[in-house]
């Protein structure tokens, strides 16, 4: 992914107001994320635990997706698997994100939902740069460039339910 600037995030909104995506939280660490290692930026809003953003090149351009979410699950034995890059994660490590689908559908209340990391943490997982919090990944047989099309594709689908 190519590095982002604040205001390329803040333009890249679909399914948000302007004004919206004005006083959303920007991470403010963007010159220091690994921006080759990442297929897309994803973050935790530090004021609001219930919302993160997503951003991520389709097509060309820049697309950001405001995400919210419910409280982690206390399972202790609970186990979920993200249905981005297939990581499996204990308890509340994976979360259904749901976004607001853009144009009139969306302000008419209409959402849809995905199964993701917590921490949106997903391209790093797949490349092995971060290790989930149960030790492993599961050992897959397809190569690095497979499992980071996969979770790319698995992206690109959900993307396209916003606009359906």
């Amino acid at each position: 992914m190519k590095p982002l600037t604040e205001q390329d995030i803040r333009a890249s909104f679909v399914n948000c107001s302007k004004g919206e995506a004005k006083r959303l939280a920007v991470p403010r660490d963007l010159g220091e994320r690994p921006w080759d290692d990442l297929d897309f930026l994803g973050w935790r809003d530090p004021g609001a635990p219930d919302r993160s953003y997503l951003v991520t090149e389709r097509d060309g351009r820049t697309v950001g997706v405001t995400l919210r979410f419910p409280p982690p699950q206390r399972g202790f034995l609970h186990r979920s698997l993200c249905a981005l890059c297939l990581t499996g994660h204990p308890r509340g490590g994976v979360s259904l994100m749901t976004a607001r689908k853009a144009g009139a559908a969306g302000r008419e209340g209409n959402s849809v939902g995905l199964y993701m990391c917590a921490d949106l943490a997903c391209s790093l997982y797949v490349r092995g740069k971060k290790i989930p919090e149960s030790g492993a990944r599961f050992e897959e047989s397809l190569t690095l460039e497979e499992q980071i099309a996969r979770t790319t594709g698995n992206l690109h689908a959900f993307l396209d339910k916003l606009y359906a």
